[in-house]
C-alpha cells in the first residue's frame, strides 16, 4: 500500500488531499483520494494524517479477506515519503509541536507495534499514489500510471478524436 499527501494543495482553504492505493500483489485492488478535514501544519502531518487513512485501509481490507476465507501470506507493507511521518509513527517520543496530532499518532503507532503492518519509506519519484494526490507532468504521470497497471497512450489528447484546430479569433475580438 502507498499513501501520500499534498500538504495545504486547495489554495481556497489550504487543506491536503491524501491518496491511497492498495495492491494484492500487482494487482490494483483499492484506491482512494480525500480531501483532509484540517489543515495540516507540516508536511510531516499531512503526511500522517495520510498515514492514518492508510492503517484504517489495511485494517479493514485484511477483514474483508479474512471474512471471504483467505489468509495474507505475509505483514502489508505500508511505503510512505515522507521520513517526519515514518518516524514519528516509529518513535514513542513526542514533542511539543506534535501534541496535536497525537490521537493519530498513538492509533498507528499501536497498530505498528502489533505487527498489523510494516512501514517503509519510498523515494518521492517512485511514490505511485502521486497519479491522485498531485499536478504531474506527462513523464512522472506516464510511469507511476504504470506501476498502477493503467495503460496510458503516449498519444493521450484532452479533446479526443477532434482534428480541427482551435479557433482562438473569438478570443482574440472578445
Amino acid at each position: 500500500m502507498f499513501t501520500d499527501s499534498d500538504w495545504f494543495g486547495d489554495v481556497d482553504d489550504r487543506k491536503s488531499t491524501s491518496g491511497l492505493c492498495v495492491f494484492l500483489g500487482e494487482n490494483l485492488f483499492s484506491w482512494a483520494s480525500k480531501k483532509q478535514t484540517v489543515v495540516a501544519h507540516s508536511s510531516t502531518e499531512a503526511e500522517y494524517h495520510s498515514l492514518a487513512l492508510g492503517v484504517t485501509e489495511i485494517m479493514w481490507t485484511s477483514s474483508l479477506l479474512k471474512e471471504l476465507g483467505f489468509s495474507l501470506n505475509s505483514q502489508p507493507v505500508l511505503w510512505c515519503d515522507n521520513s517526519g511521518a515514518k518516524s514519528l509513527a516509529s518513535n514513542p517520543v513526542f514533542h511539543a509541536r506534535t501534541k496535536h496530532i497525537e490521537v493519530d499518532t498513538h492509533f498507528i503507532r499501536d497498530k505498528l507495534t502489533s505487527g498489523i503492518f510494516k512501514l517503509r519509506y519510498v523515494p518521492t519519484e517512485f511514490q505511485t499514489i502521486d497519479v491522485f494526490t498531485k499536478v504531474l507532468s506527462f513523464p512522472p504521470f506516464l510511469l507511476l500510471s504504470s506501476k498502477l497497471n493503467i495503460v496510458v497512450s503516449p498519444r493521450f489528447n484532452l479533446r479526443g478524436n477532434v482534428r480541427e484546430p482551435i479557433h482562438t479569433s473569438v478570443l482574440d475580438h472578445g
